[in-house]
């Protein structure tokens, strides 16, 4: 299973923050699909963490598709929810679907990590099964 390419980002939860307090659900309905929200505002303490974590993440999985936001990339293109155990999985759809196809990724891993402060994720995009 080779690897196609790797990314990484971090974030600052305090942009996030301002984003929120300056556009509201505007922001959140164009960065992050229902279920991410729904998943993120669960633990209203850390919502920030985790908003700010699939930001990341979704940066990363750009930066392995080579693309940026260009080219009719959504950001809800790309939706980061946990399976039952917990772990981040990255779902695709539209114009990213169609480049990762391109590509030949066929599996992805993701880890995001957030403190107080700050959100980092890692994606990988591989070839095969």
């Amino acid at each position: 299973m080779p690897i196609l390419g790797h990314g990484i980002d971090i974030v600052e939860t305090r942009r996030i923050a301002e984003l929120i307090d300056n556009h509201g659900d505007r922001f959140l309905e164009r960065c992050f699909t229902d279920a991410e929200r729904e998943y993120c505002f669960r633990n209203k303490k850390r919502h920030i963490e985790h908003l700010a974590g699939r930001f990341a993440a979704k940066e990363a999985v750009l930066k392995v598709l080579g693309t940026g936001w260009r080219g009719g990339i959504a950001w809800t293109d790309i939706e980061i929810l946990p399976e039952p155990s917990g772990q981040p999985k990255i779902h695709l759809t539209g114009e990213c679907s169609r480049i990762a196809k391109k590509l030949g990724i066929t599996r992805w891993h993701v880890s995001i990590s957030h403190i107080e402060t700050h959100a980092t994720a890692s994606a990988i995009g591989m070839r095969g099964e």
